[in-house]
């Protein structure tokens, strides 16, 4: 068994197993010609449990051709341009080969004596998006697996920064749009269950910043501690920013931590034509980015970047095997003294490939070409009588609902939007997603490749009225 380790004697079986796995891969991505199959969970399962774990198939070719049956065949393709579904993005080339590159050395980022020139090249990428960022000369950051674990690294070190051993006073403010790891932040963090305090939003999803305010002067009224504030910059479900300046005054006055959850606005940093709508962001104390949302970047690729770097500290825990005090003395730069993870890929990589090769405004570009083609999508669905849209985008992110003329029940209509997007998914033709607002049923594009067209999105709209009409067509008489 010694055949299959990746060393210096068995570096050509290790070409040829690449090679094979890439080959495979170039021929299914050229030919696929729909995001998905269609298969249910009840089809696939039987053929997954049966696989006996214990009996190797010991070939290459037979592990990836059952691989096909298993994975590729249902696979769920991002690359394909009626792929309109989540924050999902088709990725560059660049990163996947960066990824083979630190799958290959496998590299862990925790400590210098493991990753060496891998820690020199994480920390100019952190460095380069606090510049991009704005955040000033103190300013530092890591890497994590994604938003969520940014965000609760953020307000593991509010919390921290708050400096008070009750608990039970400690206030979160965030809008009524914000991602639901805010909340499951809070319950991680110890805090009551009242300790998220949820700001209405205007007609553009954004956080109303009077509200806003009236919330943290009722907060100091009531001897509670304002912790921190989560602005968003590109809400999940409308890609909505809230009003960063305006949110950072705020904060300044009642002294609370500003973060800014920019997981998917991120991409702006790069922006030749929008950086503008982030402005303000550089006075927030931690910043989300996810680059594996509008960077183009492979899963897994996202940091948190804060203002001032002493306050990873809150993070900071010292192994006498790992990385001991002395090595703070010694000034070797141990990555995992700003983590919560221990173990941790080099995901780095994959963006500095891309941006060695592409350049931060080849990113950028192509981040604003799915900004315009979200526009456009908005200009046919607010001219189509057979949908109603919520609001005009920021971002790339389309909210909307198929309202036929003749029916007036609204959880009829719920019905049939919840049915055509089930529908739609079983047919493997396009794949979108859904959401409530305003306690009805809604459908969204999250559009990220800029291969896709208002062609595109046009014939997904005429399927989804037409699997809409079925299901009304054969409902109308079911009472609401």
């Amino acid at each position: 068994m010694r055949s299959h380790l990746l060393n210096d004697g068995t570096a050509d079986a290790y070409r040829l197993a690449v090679t094979q796995g890439v080959e495979r891969m170039a021929k299914k991505i050229a030919t696929t010609r729909r995001p998905f199959t269609g298969v249910t969970p009840d089809e696939l399962a039987p053929v997954v449990s049966a696989v006996d774990l214990d009996q190797p198939l010991g070939d290459t070719t037979a592990a990836l051709d059952e691989l096909e049956r298993l994975y590729l065949r249902d696979a769920v393709y991002f690359h394909h341009p009626r792929y309109l579904g989540h924050l999902n993005c088709p990725v560059v080339i660049p990163a996947v080969l960066g990824e083979a590159v630190l799958s290959a050395v496998n590299s862990s980022l925790d400590t210098w004596d493991q990753s060496a020139g891998g820690t020199l090249i994480e920390r100019r990428l952190i460095d380069w998006t606090a510049e991009r960022i704005g955040l000033g000369p103190a300013a530092d950051g890591v890497f994590t697996s994604g938003g969520t674990q940014s965000n609760l690294q953020a307000l593991l070190l509010a919390r921290e920064e708050a400096k008070t051993s009750d608990l039970t006073r400690l206030r979160i403010f965030a809008s009524e749009c914000s991602h639901f790891s805010v909340q499951k932040s809070a319950t991680l963090l110890g805090l009551g269950p009242d300790a998220v305090v949820s700001i209405p939003v205007d007609r553009e999803k954004r956080m109303r910043a009077p509200l806003l305010a009236a919330e943290l002067a009722s907060c100091a009224a009531d001897g509670l501690v304002p912790m921190a504030v989560v602005a968003t910059a590109g809400t999940t479900d409308f890609g909505s920013i809230d009003p960063l300046p305006e949110i950072a005054g705020l904060t300044q006055r009642y002294g609370a931590w500003m973060h800014v959850d920019a997981a998917y606005g991120c991409g702006l940093l790069a922006s030749p034509t929008r950086r503008h709508l982030l402005d303000g962001v550089e006075q927030a104390d931690s910043v989300t980015v996810d680059y594996h949302k509008s960077f183009f970047q492979p899963v897994s690729s996202s940091a948190l970047l804060v203002r001032d770097a002493g306050t990873l500290r809150h993070a900071t825990y010292h192994a006498d095997y790992l990385n001991p005090r002395r090595t703070l003395e010694e000034r070797i730069p141990n990555q995992v003294d700003k983590s919560l993870q221990t173990t941790r890929r080099f995901d780095a990589l994959k963006l500095w490939m891309t941006l060695r090769v592409m350049g931060a405004d080849g990113v950028g570009g192509l981040f604003d070409e799915v900004c315009d083609l979200a526009a456009a999508g908005w200009e046919l669905l607010d001219a189509d009588p057979r949908f109603e849209v919520v609001v005009r985008p920021t971002l790339s992110t389309l909210v909307y609902r198929y309202v036929p003329e003749a029916v007036t029940s609204p959880a009829l209509i719920d019905r049939a939007n919840l049915y055509a997007r089930k529908a739609l998914f079983a047919s493997g033709e396009a794949v979108v997603a859904g959401t409530k607002t305003a306690g009805r049923q809604y459908l969204k594009f999250t559009l990220l490749n800029p291969e896709t067209t208002t062609a595109d999105i046009a014939a997904v709209l005429d399927l989804i009225a037409g699997y809409a009409e079925q299901y009304l067509g054969e409902n109308r008489l079911v009472s609401a």
